[in-house]
């Protein structure tokens, strides 16, 4: 018998629930829908209205939050009391205890029991790391990337594990091992100088930096070839953190598939306030106009013929296309899916951005 997956639920999402539940949906057709459970729908419903918060911590009683601060102060003195006996009787050096017991406990903690700089835990005099090291590590990062880094990304590398290189000397190593990344120079794309004559205007007006999450997305299309036939990918891009917060695929250009790629966006909606995308008919339709009416949010449309009004999507589907569609092949629709997950998720996880101060998008929502 199998064991059913616990699913996780983030905050955004049980808000956006919540909120199409206030909206008029009914309970059975959200319960049915989401794949959710009565009691769980239940009290989210009931943590909206009472704390409005759905942490754990926030719809305790006084008593149970009480509870819990006494235990954590309980184990924290347990844990000053086995260090500073530790220190005391082996009479090892400060550091030495501390390593030994880094697996057990907080190394901030213990530097603070034992009064010692956390930074003079942490320092050590750097080796020097010869060619062939070098050589390695370069090689490594550049195949752990999919040769998709260039010697930018991979001197941001080195630097977090403590390697300073200039990029010239990188590309030197790079060139020695012949291994080339798959970007190329970037080409110049005409646009026409039409003026814009459509109702919906283009209100990003190219304001790519945006200072709080979901402020502002923008998406477009791309078609891939799947076996004998054109498949579509459709991507949706928070523009405050580059993160691909949208995803569809399947076998026609249709607003019906942008319709898909706004469903699976784990956050909120009606904390979307602007979407941006070009003129074509799959966005510019009743549709998707009703679609984003539901939630409030705004309609923006770049310029005919301009791709520089929606720049990040079109960066973003190069590197989609260079990175990830030119490296692979496809069998089929679900195999489509199932590999463009995997490359969202190392997108959005694992690939520093160069317009994000080699962070990835994850980091920077965390730390915002």
């Amino acid at each position: 018998m199998s064991r059913k997956i616990r699913r996780h639920f983030t905050d955004d999402f049980k808000q956006q629930i919540v909120d199409l539940h206030k909206a008029g949906m009914k309970r059975s057709e959200l319960i049915k829908e989401y794949e959710l459970t009565p009691s769980t729908f239940d009290k989210w419903v009931r943590q909206a209205k009472t704390t409005r918060s759905f942490k754990s911590i926030d719809n305790m009683t006084n008593e149970q939050r009480e509870l819990i601060q006494l235990r954590k102060r309980n184990k924290e003195l347990e844990m000053q009391l086995d260090i500073l006996k530790q220190a005391a009787v082996i009479m090892a050096p400060k550091r030495q205890v501390i390593t030994a017991n880094k697996d057990k406990y907080s190394v901030s903690a213990m530097c603070r029991w034992l009064n010692i700089p956390r930074s003079s835990y942490y320092y050590q005099a750097v080796d020097p790391v010869s060619e062939a090291a070098l050589e390695e590590k370069i090689k490594t990062i550049f195949f752990e990337s999919k040769s998709r880094y260039g010697a930018r990304k991979i001197k941001k590398c080195l630097e977090n594990d403590g390697i300073l290189l200039s990029r010239r000397r990188i590309r030197r190593i790079m060139k020695r091992l012949n291994l080339v990344s798959v970007y190329q120079k970037a080409a110049f794309k005409p646009h026409s100088k039409g003026k814009n004559e459509a109702p919906i205007p283009n209100r990003l007006n190219r304001q790519f930096d945006q200072e709080r999450p979901l402020e502002a997305l923008v998406t477009d299309l791309t078609y891939v070839r799947v076996d004998r036939r054109w498949a579509y990918v459709c991507l949706i891009i928070d523009l405050f953190n580059r993160e691909i917060i949208g995803l569809s695929v399947g076998w026609y250009k249709t607003a019906e598939l942008v319709k898909q790629a706004i469903q699976s966006i784990p956050y909120a909606l009606t904390k979307v306030n602007l979407f941006h995308s070009d003129r074509g008919k799959e966005f510019d339709n009743q549709l998707i106009d009703e679609v984003l009416e539901a939630f409030g949010i705004t309609r923006s449309l770049s310029q005919a013929g301009c791709p520089y009004d929606n720049a990040v999507a079109e960066s973003t589907y190069r590197s989609f296309k260079l990175e990830f569609i030119d490296q692979e092949t496809f069998q089929s629709l679900e195999e489509l899916a199932l590999k463009t997950k995997d490359y969202v998720h190392w997108w959005n996880y694992h690939r520093i951005h160069g317009s994000l101060n080699y962070q990835t998008p994850m980091t920077k929502r965390v730390i915002a």
